[in-house]
């Protein structure tokens, strides 16, 4: 009998502890200036590679275990990161306050069009940057943007792939836990609802553990013009580093 209630608890221990893990964390976000709670404030879980957001009270449930750390970002306000702690499963709700940024804008210049109204003189006047792709067989691929249509152009796309001392080679092999955290953010519709609104790479920047200019120059040595790289949402980076990480990684398979 003995025997049978030992070979019992080992079976189903194992479902026990996965059940216990399997744990979430509640709060309310305020603001700190208005003491007021903030509606769709933007929430990973940066380890589990999870996302939500506040609702119309300032509430939201993420899943957690103890010594995950919390994200929390929201226009205006100073990003912050919260450490799950056993206290906070333990008593439930807890209250997270956020403190608003001082805003500064930077002086815009626009250069104006001296018009003369022709319309084809003034469309000639207007800048017309043109981008060529260029896709690659045996890869899926839409293809990799190139600048400009000169000679160099097919060759700059092939060395930045082919090329193992590159950029990409240095950032995509010392940083294999982060690049692999690309398919969990495509795989989670809250976090690519949230990358699809922002411009700030602030969240990218965190999951990938990288900073602006690296994250940039991620982008361009995968061959996306300067252009894409300026005018993309975070989502669109995303898929530009995903899939260069996708092709990087069947490549080094070859070769080994």
């Amino acid at each position: 009998m003995k025997k049978l209630l030992t070979v019992l608890f080992l079976l189903v221990a194992p479902f026990v502890v996965i059940a216990q893990d399997a744990t979430s964390v509640t709060g309310v976000v305020y603001s700190v200036s208005t003491d007021s709670p903030l509606e769709s404030v933007n929430i990973v879980n940066l380890n589990q590679v999870k996302g939500t957001s506040t609702n119309k009270e300032g509430e939201f449930e993420m899943v957690a275990n103890v010594n995950d750390t919390l994200h929390f970002s929201y226009l205006g306000y100073k990003s912050i990161k919260v450490r799950v702690t056993n206290d906070w499963l333990k008593f439930g709700s807890t209250k997270i306050e956020m403190t608003e940024l001082a805003l500064a804008l930077e002086e815009v210049v626009v250069k104006r069009l001296q018009l003369t109204g022709y319309l084809e003189l003034d469309i000639a006047q207007v800048p017309i940057q043109k981008n060529y792709r260029y896709s690659i067989s045996g890869l899926s691929t839409a293809g990799y943007e190139a600048g400009n249509n000169a000679p160099s152009a097919i060759s700059k796309v092939l060395g930045a792939i082919f090329n193992p001392a590159d950029f990409l080679y240095r950032m995509f092999g010392k940083k294999g836990k982060e690049m692999r955290k690309l398919r969990k953010m495509k795989q989670d519709d809250e976090i690519r609802n949230q990358l699809a609104a922002r411009f700030d790479r602030e969240m990218l920047m965190v999951l990938l553990q990288v900073d602006k200019v690296d994250l940039d120059e991620i982008v361009r040595q995968c061959d996306y013009s300067r252009d894409f790289i300026n005018t993309a949402n975070d989502l669109q980076i995303l898929d530009a580093i995903s899939q260069c990480y996708e092709e990087y990684r069947v490549l080094s398979r070859k070769k080994s």
